[in-house]
């Protein structure tokens, strides 16, 4: 079973509404062995919703507020479901504070990248799940 990140599958849960549409994702989940999240939408944010970055170890939104606590929450309800599911692989995001591998945004809301994983990534390795992006 595979964990894809549901705005790849053209729901539109993005942070501003929108969806991150992709083929190679939809082309999975219609092999009947992939399961969608988002934890974003776990953690009850609304959408859209003010966009967040990783600043350091906490999730901070564009106006400043720290929202690590939430998105921790949506974070721990997604690993419940991917452990239920059985999942050993996923297919996340790029860059999102959530599921970001490999490279995320730096925090300054410049849409610079950085090295370092989504709070959702980080948590995915550690149960031992292999994990691609869209992008890879």
């Amino acid at each position: 079973m595979i964990v894809i990140s549901m705005c790849l599958l053209g729901t539109n849960c993005t942070y501003a509404g929108k969806n991150n549409s992709s083929e190679k994702a939809m082309d999975l989940f219609r092999s009947g062995k992939a399961m969608a999240v988002c934890p974003e939408q776990l953690a009850g944010f609304p959408t859209p919703r003010i966009p967040a970055e990783i600043v350091g170890d906490r999730v901070i939104n564009e106006i400043g507020e720290d929202v690590t606590r939430q998105f921790q929450n949506g974070v721990d309800e997604a690993v419940r479901l991917v452990q239920l599911a059985g999942c050993t692989k996923a297919l996340l995001k790029s860059r999102s504070p959530s599921c970001g591998c490999g490279k995320i945004y730096d925090g300054t809301f410049s849409h610079t990248v950085i090295d370092g994983d989504g709070l959702f990534s980080r948590k995915l390795k550690e149960i031992g799940l292999s994990i691609e992006t869209e992008e890879t």
